[in-house]
C-alpha cells in the first residue's frame, strides 16, 4: 500500500488463514441453510449472531434477522416480557457487531429498525453513543444516530447544539460535529425558537466560534467549511426572489417578423413564428410557476393561460429561469402605437423554492411593444446572406455612453421596497469586517482554503456594492487570490480557473458603459451596408465558465470565441439568441451543447475549432437521455432505411441537440467527429439548415 512492496506471508500465516476460510465458509453454509429453510430457532440465530460479529457487513445476515424477528414477535405478541427480551437481543448483537466496525451500516440500520418498534428502552443509547464518539468522534454513523435517538426522545435542539459546542470546544477538528451543528442551527432559525432570534444575533455568535478553530489551526479544514455555511447563511435570502426579466420592467421593444429596427437595434425582436419570450430570472430554482402564479396583462388582451415552462437541462419542473410565449396578435395593429403590458407574481403562494420557502414578495413588471411590421417575408430575407465571424466584419457601435439604457439597468429588477429586500446593514458590516479579518491572518500565513474564503468574501461584498454603485471594486485582487491558489493547489486548477473566469463576465456587466465597449455593429465585409444586427463579443477573455446571465436576457447576437469554454450550461437563459459563436473553445462532447436544446430562436451556430470528439469518455452522457428510453418521441419525417437509424443511434446525442432547432448555418470543422458521415447526418436531420461550414447547401 502506498508504494510499499507486499512481504511474502510466513507459512505459518498462510495456515491459519486457510484454517479461517474454512471456518468462516462452513459457518456462512451453515447459515444460508437456515436463512433457506426459515429456521429461526435460537440456534439458528445463534449462528446468524456469530457470521454478524465476524462480518458485520453482511446485509443478508441482518435481513435473515428482520425476518426472524418478525416471525417470533408475532408468535409472541401477548407476552410483554417475551416481546422485550427478542428486541433486546437484537440489540446486543448489534453493539457485539459494532465493537468489531463501529461504520458498519448494516448495524446501524439495525438497530434503528429495532428502536423503532417502540419496546426498547432508549436511556441507553446516549451512553452507547458517547462510548463510541470517544473512540471515533467524528464517526458521521453515530452523529446519524444521534439524530435519530435525540429524536425519539424528545430531546430538545438547544440541547444538541450545546453538546456539538462542548465537542468543538474537545476538538476542533470534529468535522462531523460542526456539520450536526449547522443541521440543528439551521432548524433553530428556521423555527425562530426564542434565544435565537434575531438572526443576526445567532450568526454572530457562530463567527465567533468558528474564529475561535479557524485562529488556532489555520491549516484544518473543518472550521473552514463551517465558516463557509456560515457566509452561505449571511448573504442569502430567506424567500426566493425576482432578480431579471425579459421584457425588463419599464422597457419599450419592438416586435417584427422580418428583421430589427435600424433606429433600435437593442430594443427591437425578431420572431417569424409571430410569438416572443417572457423570461422570468430568480436568484434561486423554483417550483410552481404557472398561470395561477402569474398573471400578465396585455393591450393584445388578457392572456391568464400563458404556458410557462422551466429552462431545466433534466426536464425538472424546478428551474432558475421560466419562459412563457406570447402570440401576436392576429388582427394588424397601429405600428405608431405602444401597447402597454404588466406581469405580476408574488401575490399568491405557490412559487416555491427547493429550499421550501415561498415567493413572497409582490413584484409587477411593465413594459411597452410595439409592431413595426407583420410581413412574412422582405427582399432582404430573400437575399440572406450567411454570417461570416471576422473581425472586419464588426464596426464599434455608434450608441453612446449617455443615451439612454435600452435595457434598463441591464434587465434586473431593482431590489428596492417595491421589488425585494436590501441587504441588510449587518451583512455589509459583516463581510467588511471578516475581510479585513482575513486580510490580516493571510499576511502572516499562506494557506489555501483561507485565500479561497476571502476570494469569496470579497466576491461577495462586490456584489452587494455592485446593487448601489453599478461596478466591481475588488476584481483586481479577486483575480490575483484565484492566480495565487491555481499555483498553490495546482490540482484544482480547473476550478479556480473556473470561479476566476466569471470575474471579467462580472466587470462587464456591471454596469451599462463598461457593458457598450463590447458591442459591435455586424456588416459583411463585402457589402457597403452595415446590418443593424448588434453583437456582443466577449471573445478572447479566457473564460472557462459563463457567468452573468441574468443581465444579458436581451442579447440576440453574442461571440464567444477564442476563450476557454468547457461547458455553456448558463446560456439557456438567453432565449433571444439568434447567432451564436463557440468558435476555438474546448468544448468535449456533443452533450457539452445541451443547453442549445432550449434555444428554441437559434440560427446561426459556429462551434468549429473545439474538441468534439477528442475525448474517449463523455462524462456528461449521463444529460442526454438514452434512446432506449421513452422520455424522448422520436418523429421520422419519411420512411427510413436501417443506414439512418444506425446514425441516428451512432449520433444519438447530436440527434437530441440539434432536432429541436431551425438552423440555418452550422459550423463544426476543426472537431475529430466532423468527419463527412457526421456531416451528411447532420444535412439529413436539419432540414432547415442553408450553410455548412460555409458551403452552400441548397
Amino acid at each position: 500500500m502506498h508504494g510499499r512492496p507486499r512481504k511474502a506471508p510466513k507459512p505459518e500465516d498462510e495456515a491459519a488463514s486457510s484454517a479461517k476460510s474454512q471456518k468462516l465458509g462452513a459457518l456462512q453454509s451453515q447459515f444460508l441453510s437456515h436463512h433457506h429453510n426459515r429456521n429461526y430457532s435460537q440456534e439458528a440465530l445463534d449462528v446468524s449472531a456469530k457470521l454478524l460479529e465476524i462480518i458485520p457487513e453482511s446485509y443478508t445476515a441482518w435481513n435473515y434477522r428482520k425476518l426472524a424477528v418478525q416471525h417470533n414477535l408475532a408468535q409472541s405478541e401477548s407476552d410483554p416480557d417475551s416481546v422485550k427480551s427478542i428486541l433486546d437481543q437484537e440489540l446486543r448483537v448489534v453493539e457485539s457487531a459494532l465493537r468489531q466496525n463501529f461504520k458498519s451500516y448494516g448495524a446501524w440500520h439495525h438497530r434503528k429498525w429495532v428502536l423503532s418498534k417502540g419496546h426498547s428502552s432508549i436511556d441507553h443509547e446516549l451512553r452507547l453513543l458517547d462510548r463510541l464518539q470517544k473512540a471515533d468522534s467524528r464517526n458521521f454513523h453515530a452523529w446519524n444516530y444521534r439524530r435519530f435517538v435525540a429524536a425519539l426522545m424528545n430531546r430538545s435542539e438547544e440541547d444538541e447544539l450545546n453538546y456539538t459546542t462542548d465537542t468543538i470546544n474537545t476538538n476542533f477538528s470534529n468535522y462531523s460535529a460542526w456539520h450536526n451543528r449547522s443541521v440543528l442551527l439551521s432548524s433553530l432559525l428556521e423555527k425562530k425558537v426564542q434565544g435565537f432570534l434575531p438572526k443576526e444575533k445567532a450568526l454572530s455568535d457562530e463567527y465567533e466560534l468558528v474564529h475561535q478553530a479557524i485562529f488556532t489551526d489555520p491549516d484544518d479544514q473543518s472550521g473552514w467549511f463551517y465558516y463557509l455555511w456560515l457566509l452561505d447563511q449571511t448573504l442569502k435570502t430567506d424567500a426566493p426572489l425576482l432578480v431579471s426579466s425579459w421584457p425588463a420592467h419599464g422597457s419599450s421593444i419592438i416586435l417584427s417578423r422580418n428583421g430589427c429596427s435600424d433606429d433600435s437595434p437593442f430594443h427591437s425582436f425578431r420572431s417569424k413564428s409571430g410569438t416572443f419570450p417572457l423570461v422570468l430570472y430568480f436568484n434561486e430554482a423554483v417550483q410552481g410557476v404557472s398561470s395561477a402564479t402569474v398573471t400578465f396583462e396585455s393591450s393584445f388582451g388578457t392572456h391568464n393561460d400563458l404556458i410557462w415552462k422551466p429552462l431545466s437541462k433534466n426536464n425538472s419542473n424546478t428551474a432558475q429561469v421560466w419562459v412563457a410565449h406570447v402570440k401576436f396578435p392576429d388582427t394588424e395593429l397601429q405600428h405608431s402605437e405602444d401597447y402597454p403590458m404588466e406581469v405580476q407574481l408574488g401575490h399568491s403562494r405557490g412559487i416555491i423554492s427547493s429550499g421550501g420557502f415561498h415567493l413572497n414578495h409582490h413584484t409587477q413588471i411593465g413594459f411597452k411593444v410595439s409592431i413595426q411590421s407583420l410581413q412574412t417575408e422582405t427582399n432582404e430575407e430573400k437575399d440572406e446572406k450567411m454570417i461570416l465571424w471576422k473581425d472586419e466584419n464588426f464596426h464599434i457601435c455608434k450608441t453612446q455612453s449617455q443615451d439612454t439604457n435600452p435595457v434598463i439597468s441591464l434587465g434586473q429588477l431593482p431590489i428596492d421596497a417595491d421589488h425585494g429586500p436590501k441587504i441588510s446593514e449587518w451583512c455589509e458590516e459583516t463581510i467588511a469586517n471578516e475581510i479585513a479579518l482575513f486580510r490580516e491572518l493571510l499576511s502572516e500565513i499562506t494557506c489555501k482554503i483561507g485565500k479561497l474564503t476571502l476570494a469569496r468574501l470579497v466576491s461577495a461584498q462586490d456584489g452587494i456594492l455592485s446593487q448601489t454603485a453599478k461596478k466591481t471594486v475588488h476584481s483586481e485582487e479577486i483575480l490575483e487570490l484565484y492566480s495565487d491558489l491555481e499555483k498553490l493547489d495546482p490540482f484544482h486548477s480547473s476550478y479556480y480557473k473556473d470561479e476566476r473566469s466569471l470575474v471579467p463576465l462580472q466587470q462587464v456587466t456591471s454596469n451599462w458603459e463598461s457593458l457598450l465597449r463590447h458591442f459591435y455593429h455586424y456588416g459583411d465585409s463585402t457589402s457597403s451596408r452595415v446590418d443593424n444586427s448588434v453583437c456582443l463579443r466577449l471573445n478572447n477573455l479566457s473564460l472557462s465558465r459563463i457567468g452573468s446571465t441574468e443581465k444579458l436576457l436581451w442579447i440576440q447576437m453574442l461571440d464567444l470565441s477564442h476563450n476557454e469554454l468547457r461547458s455553456i450550461e448558463g446560456l439557456e437563459a438567453l432565449q433571444l439568441l439568434s447567432c451564436l459563436n463557440l468558435s476555438h473553445n474546448k468544448l468535449p462532447s456533443v452533450t457539452a451543447l445541451g443547453p442549445l436544446r432550449l434555444l428554441k430562436s437559434l440560427k446561426v451556430l459556429d462551434v468549429s475549432h473545439n474538441e468534439i470528439g477528442s475525448h474517449s469518455i463523455d462524462t456528461t452522457r449521463y444529460l442526454c437521455p438514452s434512446p432506449l428510453s421513452h422520455s424522448e418521441e422520436v418523429v421520422w419525417n419519411c420512411d427510413e432505411v436501417v443506414t439512418e437509424v444506425d446514425n441516428v443511434s451512432k449520433y444519438w446525442e447530436a440527434f437530441l441537440i440539434f432536432k429541436g432547432l431551425s438552423l440555418k448555418q452550422l459550423d463544426i470543422s476543426g472537431n475529430v467527429i466532423a468527419d463527412e458521415r457526421f456531416k451528411s447526418f447532420l444535412v439529413r436531420f436539419l432540414p432547415t439548415l442553408k450553410w455548412l461550414d460555409g458551403e452552400l447547401l441548397h
